[in-house]
């Protein structure tokens, strides 16, 4: 196993199994994943925040025919993933070196599922969870798709409930996908009604795994943390750029 860390002690950024791209240690990978059964066929595909490269190796090898965009923000990480985490680019798997604000911004329309995995040594760049932000998320997807966001929980994050508020603000559509192993919490934010409930997503989700031959069954993983989404995070405000914390990256 090979893992990712920002600094010593900090958080494992990402892991991997040399040679086997089915292998999702993280936990949170496998919830994330399950945005797939909100997208039928999925054409292009962006992940915010490389890592090891482990989500993108995944869909590169069940979606060969997909364009999937990888962006970080530090070059770094993208030489390291490279050279220690077998990521391979081709013509369909690229990785940019780019902050994922400014080049979502300059692709509206683009991605039908854009996964927002982005943490610096202990958070998400404040710049990447304001109302701003997941508004030029919003306009960069395609009419079908949808936006999956990987935020660390209340116990973790100071700014759990107004991340929460935010998405909600912005998207006609969240669900909450609880990782209840970990501190991760799953978003998926999609920018039209469709009104589904918890197990229409578990159903889907589980045909996706089904017809995709996945090694696990996405449906199960769902299953386990799909909940409508917390009143409580009305307490929490809608974050701007406006209101950017001092010291916040």
């Amino acid at each position: 196993m090979r893992t990712l860390y920002f600094e010593p002690g900090g958080a494992r950024q990402s892991v991997s199994k040399p040679g086997d791209p089915d292998h999702l240690e993280l936990a949170y990978a496998k919830t994330m994943l399950g945005g797939l059964a909100l997208c039928e066929e999925p054409r292009r595909m962006l992940i915010v925040g490389l890592g090891g490269g482990t989500i993108p190796k995944f869909l590169h090898k069940y979606y060969p025919g997909s364009v999937i965009d990888a962006v970080d923000i530090d070059p770094d990480v993208v030489k390291v993933a490279r050279k220690f985490f077998e990521f391979h680019e081709d013509s369909k798997l690229r990785a940019f070196v780019n902050d994922g604000r400014k080049f979502i911004e300059d692709r509206p329309g683009q991605y039908d599922i854009i996964f927002l995995d982005a943490f610096g040594t202990d958070r998400i760049p404040y710049h990447l969870a304001t109302r701003e932000f997941l508004l030029a998320v919003k306009k960069a997807l395609t009419p079908r798709g949808v936006a999956l966001g990987n935020i660390w929980k209340r116990s973790h994050n100071s700014l759990y409930d107004s991340m929460m508020r935010t998405y909600v603000d912005v998207f006609e559509e969240v669900h909450f996908m609880d990782v209840p192993v970990a501190v991760n919490a799953i978003l998926a934010a999609i920018p039209r009604r469709l009104h589904l409930t918890c197990q229409d997503i578990v159903s889907r989700a589980r045909h996706v795994s089904q017809s995709r031959s996945f090694l696990f069954d996405m449906g199960k993983v769902l299953e386990a943390g799909c909940r409508p989404i917390d009143q409580e995070i009305m307490n929490g405000r809608v974050l701007t750029d406006a209101d950017k914390p001092s010291g916040s990256p």
